[in-house]
């Protein structure tokens, strides 16, 4: 009769703690763009390379997210996350290109001896159009990819494969010149957004507040929807898919939702990106990338949410010191990383320390 007073008073007590923890790191979030502001020659004022680094990381961590929802609770392991996250990244970069260079055409566009802009680049001098793109070319591209793949019933490793090869022909397309992206340079050199300087401390501060509020938006959407009923038709589409259409749920239609969501969140995230980080190239729609949100996702563990949050901010933190110290030793060490996870802890660092806190 005790046992299951205790597994429940165990429950509520982890739920307190992961809200303190998580209130403490909003905290910490909050205070370092404030402490950014400070002068440099005060003892708490936080650097603009550390600011960007944690933005950085907390971009990813929402790409991670985003992955969650699909692979931690559809069972739909996508290799191609990383062509959302460039998307948006390349459409609030057409954006800041055009801010730079005024009413002429962006530099690359010039030196290829380009004549006039391409039909697409039309009304990216707005920002609002530009937010458009964010969401609209990472929408409607898994709209599409997603409508055709999922009415075929293409799952498991094929889906993955497909996925992988999508990102893998958008590199290559991004890659040629004549695409009008910038080609293997993408675009650099931002000066401005919305007419305040974009390497100022108050716009790095403002960035990354944006980041934090979209990174705990995300945050929120993602846990009403595990906690609601349609949370659970994903949980069964991705235990007993069959079981499910036999109960009369037609199963396309979710996968389809939560596969376009995740989308767009990478494609926010992708915008807030690059203002941070100062470029965008088609490297960042290489599948490798795409893999180590995987192993982010993996290693936290999915479907939990906070999970690959945690992978998420590990292993970027991991590589930020690794490519500085080791650098040609970094590859080998996710590798290993990713058997180690695979193998030891399938349920990632969240299910360890749930299996630990049971205990």
């Amino acid at each position: 009769m005790n046992q299951p007073l205790m597994v429940t008073a165990a429950q509520r007590a982890g739920t307190r703690i992961t809200l303190a923890v998580g209130a403490v790191i909003l905290a910490i979030l909050i205070a370092l763009p404030l402490l950014s502001l400070l002068p440099d020659d005060n003892g708490f004022q936080v650097s603009a390379y550390t600011l960007t680094l944690v933005g950085k990381i907390l971009c990813y961590a929402i790409v991670a997210l985003a992955l969650d929802l699909v692979w931690g609770y559809a069972g739909l392991l996508s290799l191609g996350h990383g062509l959302f996250f460039a998307l948006g990244g390349y459409a609030m970069g057409m954006y800041l290109m055009r801010e730079a260079s005024g009413d002429s055409l962006p530099a690359f566009m010039t030196f290829l001896s380009w004549t006039e802009l391409p039909w697409y680049w039309i009304g990216t001098q707005h920002f609002l159009w530009a937010l458009c793109l964010v969401v609209l070319a990472p929408g409607l591209l898994a709209l599409v990819f997603g409508f055709f793949a999922f009415r075929s019933r293409i799952k498991g490793v094929y889906f993955s494969i497909m996925t992988q090869a999508l990102t893998f022909a958008g590199m290559l397309l991004f890659f040629r010149n004549e695409t009008g992206f910038g080609g293997n340079n993408g675009f650099t050199n931002f000066r401005s957004i919305l007419g305040f300087g974009i390497t100022s401390q108050g716009t790095r501060a403002v960035l990354f507040l944006l980041t934090v509020v979209l990174l705990a938006g995300s945050l929120f959407v993602g846990w009403r929807l595990a906690r609601s009923k349609f949370g659970r038709v994903l949980t069964a589409v991705r235990d007993a898919e069959n079981r499910l259409m036999f109960c009369g749920y037609d199963p396309r239609g979710f996968k389809l939702f939560v596969w376009v969501l995740s989308a767009v969140l990478c494609g926010l995230a992708g915008a807030l990106y690059v203002p941070q980080v100062g470029i965008i190239n088609p490297s960042e729609m290489s599948p490798t990338n795409s893999i180590e949100a995987a192993v982010w996702v993996a290693l936290g563990g999915r479907g939990t949410l906070v999970g690959p949050l945690l992978g998420a901010g590990l292993v970027n933190g991991m590589k930020s010191w690794f490519t500085v110290a080791f650098p040609e030793y970094w590859l080998f060490f996710l590798g290993a990383l990713f058997i180690v996870v695979t193998l030891y802890l399938p349920k990632g660092v969240i299910g360890l320390i749930k299996k630990r806190g049971e205990q």
